[in-house]
């Protein structure tokens, strides 16, 4: 079995920052060549801030054109692939969840609310702004003067609210406070990402929220317009095609990897939530 490469942060370099941050200069990076990574995942979080770029970067299979003033966002386990072409300048800014401590409550639902959307163009006069942010993080990463780890953590906050107001120009709710279903719904989400491979039924993460099933079904489909069932649907199929996509795995490997016995039932699935089978998916849209 071949699972899906996953590129690790080393936790050795920073102990200072829990050995979990690196921020690199795209344009050292690249070297005048272009950088061609095929489909891999990370245990991290992944930023791609690009002042000047063009390119190509796929994200859970959706193909974005790589652009001047564009940030990429991907949360630990999201597969991606990217050509980036020479002359391309920025930041690429990777950190684990480890990084924050547990009581550092706002700046982790800062990264959560943020994190949600893998790409956004941003405004040029953000963008100087945001620009300034990552050069200071720079400076102080390489520098590693006493205190720059608390430094770094104050420009990723300052980072994330820039991303947060230009969000705002695009989703007026991006900055209103949902509270407790909010909350909810990261804690279900979080739930999914443990626990999906072996717990798929809605009423399972709905007692473990110690919520009735009507009541996770409201909070889902007011914040996310889906209900549970179908977000756990999806988070199956899309775990399914990548698989599928970045390995040699066999559909019944690919199966009992999602924790079903019955190889049968899950091809089921995969054609009713898709409309193919898992080996058409994998022959036509490698």
């Amino acid at each position: 079995m071949e699972p899906i490469p996953v590129r690790h942060l080393d936790s050795t370099k920073e102990p200072a920052l829990s050995g979990s941050f690196g921020i690199r200069n795209v344009a050292e990076l690249l070297n005048g060549r272009s950088m061609v990574q095929e489909l891999h995942r990370h245990d991290h979080f992944y930023i791609l801030v690009l002042e000047t770029g063009s390119g190509e970067h796929e994200i859970d299979f959706v193909s974005y054109e790589v652009c001047d003033r564009s940030v990429f966002l991907m949360r630990p386990g999201q597969v991606h692939k990217i050509h980036l072409y020479p002359g391309s300048t920025g930041y690429l800014i990777q950190f684990s969840p480890a990084l924050f401590h547990a009581q550092e409550n706002l700046i982790r639902d800062l990264l959560r609310r943020v994190s949600h959307k893998k790409f956004c163009k941003v405004t040029s006069d953000r963008f100087g702004k945001v620009q300034e942010v990552l050069k200071h993080m720079y400076s102080e990463f390489s520098q590693r003067l006493p205190g720059f780890d608390e430094v770094i953590k104050a420009s990723l906050n300052i980072f994330f609210i820039e991303l947060l107001r230009q969000k705002q120009g695009e989703d007026n709710t991006a900055w209103k406070a949902n509270g407790y279903p909010q909350e909810k719904l990261e804690k279900f989400l979080d739930l999914l990402n443990d626990e999906i491979f072996t717990r798929k039924q809605a009423g399972y993460y709905a007692k473990k929220l110690n919520l009735s099933p009507y009541r996770l079904s409201s909070i889902t489909k007011s914040l996310l317009g889906r209900t549970p069932s179908e977000i756990i649907n999806e988070h199956i199929v899309l775990e399914a095609k990548r698989n599928l996509l970045a390995t040699s795995m066999q559909v019944n490997q690919i199966a009992y990897h999602l924790g079903y016995d019955d190889v049968s039932y899950f091809i089921r699935f995969f054609r009713k939530h898709t409309g193919t089978s898992p080996e058409f998916f994998r022959q036509n849209f490698r």
